[in-house]
């Protein structure tokens, strides 16, 4: 069974890594973008939905140990 810890957890984790990663991808794509590099859109756009991913996976993976 699930416990709130592990749920805790969960939570604790994908706000962490979703904002590392989507806050690196952010960062550098503007800094391409500012500096003329239009490649730079191609890291800013999917940034926010790339972090919800993860977030998602996270929880996926926990959801796959819940009893049938």
């Amino acid at each position: 069974m699930i416990t709130r810890a592990e749920i805790l957890i969960l939570g604790l984790t994908a706000g962490v890594l979703g904002s590392l990663v989507g806050g690196l991808m952010l960062g550098v794509g503007l800094g391409l973008a500012v500096n003329g590099a239009h490649v730079g859109w191609l890291l800013v756009l999917p940034a926010a939905p790339i972090s919800g991913l993860l977030g998602y996976a996270l929880a996926r993976r926990l959801a796959k140990r819940l009893p049938p």
